[in-house]
């Protein structure tokens, strides 16, 4: 089979067309709600609480709920340390990327450039592409991601110093807890108190197999967190003057790095790296993190942007033009790592 078939029989992938169709559409009628004043655009804040307090944490926890399996774990580690790499080098070297642009800009877009919307975007993609596995990479990818995000990234877009708030925010954030609990309940099953179901025994901890009328409330609200976060992006971006970011260049530049050489060029690293034996991932993890490195622009960091004046205007239409830039680029990307057999 040919390039050019791969690429149509990739992208004409149910699972893969589902997902972007699905994506695309309900982020249209958060779209549609908003600029009809049907609901109100300042409705995504609380669903995005919702996501990020109750549904996530919910699908994350929910994801380890299986028998341990030591080759998902050693891919587990080996992704929370390249989540890690990936992001200390981005920091390093993200000026590099707006070099022609004064320092201020540089900054705020760097940040930009660093931390994606794997809110929104990154785990509810990886959760449709490759079910509990994608959320449990997802999720460890997350824990590196959201502690730089409310450490260095609050510090460089506020200008102030790190206080006790932001280090709460770090460290008892309801998805890092959830991952967490899960991941210590999934890796460490073997030595919890165990019970007999049918004959077999299952750490009392397990909840789909001890407590299914936890386990499934739980599952409900995982269930939210895709559909509820397409929505709240339609609805954030009904906000956005969408001429006026089609126009600017600089949003452009940002969407094409953001959304296709940022995640290509970490791609190359990890393949070089797995070349020679080094942290090497498997194709669903080099999947998961592709993805995580190609959403749109965090909306943490269009927050900051506003509440301390850096750039708002520009930071918006960024937010708009990325978004849109991604959803073509992710099928690109996942389209490349089929043809490949990465």
């Amino acid at each position: 089979m040919n390039t050019t078939n791969t690429i149509i029989s990739v992208l004409s992938d149910k699972n893969i067309i589902g997902v972007m169709s699905s994506s695309i559409s309900i982020m249209i009628l958060g779209f549609y709600l908003g600029k009809s004043n049907k609901l109100k655009s300042s409705f995504s804040i609380p669903l995005g609480e919702i996501i990020l307090t109750i549904s996530i944490p919910a699908l994350s926890f929910n994801a380890f709920m299986k028998d341990f399996d030591k080759e998902t774990f050693v891919n587990g580690i080996n992704i929370l340390i390249w989540s890690f790499l990936i992001h200390l080098f981005l920091m390093a070297i993200g000026n590099i990327f707006y070099k022609n642009l004064d320092l201020e800009k540089q900054l705020t877009l760097k940040i930009m450039s660093v931390f994606g919307g794997i809110t929104v975007f990154g785990i509810p993609i990886a959760q449709a592409l490759y079910g509990d596995l994608g959320v449990i990479y997802s999720s460890i990818f997350s824990i590196p991601y959201r502690v730089l995000l409310y450490s260095y990234g609050f510090i460089k877009m506020s200008s102030i110093k790190m206080d006790k708030k932001n280090l709460k925010s770090m460290f008892l954030n309801p998805v890092i807890l959830a991952t967490f609990i899960g991941l210590f309940i999934w890796v460490f099953q073997e030595y919890l108190p165990q019970v007999s179901i049918s004959g077999q025994k299952f750490p009392i901890l397990r909840i789909d197999k001890t407590a299914f009328w936890i386990y499934k409330p739980l599952a409900f609200l995982a269930g939210l967190c895709s559909p509820l976060a397409w929505l709240a992006a339609g609805l954030k971006l009904s906000e956005l003057p969408i001429k006026e970011s089609l126009k600017n260049s600089i949003a452009w530049q940002f969407s094409i790095i953001k959304t296709l050489l940022i995640p290509f060029l970490v791609l190359i690293i990890i393949l070089g790296a797995n070349f020679f034996g080094i942290l090497q991932l498997s194709s669903v993890s080099l999947g998961v993190i592709t993805i995580m490195m190609a959403t749109p622009t965090a909306s943490v960091v269009i927050a900051y942007s506003l509440k301390y004046n850096k750039d708002p205007l520009i930071t918006s239409s960024c937010s708009l033009l990325s978004t849109i830039f991604s959803l073509i680029t992710i099928p690109i990307l996942i389209a490349f790592l089929q043809i490949f057999k990465f």
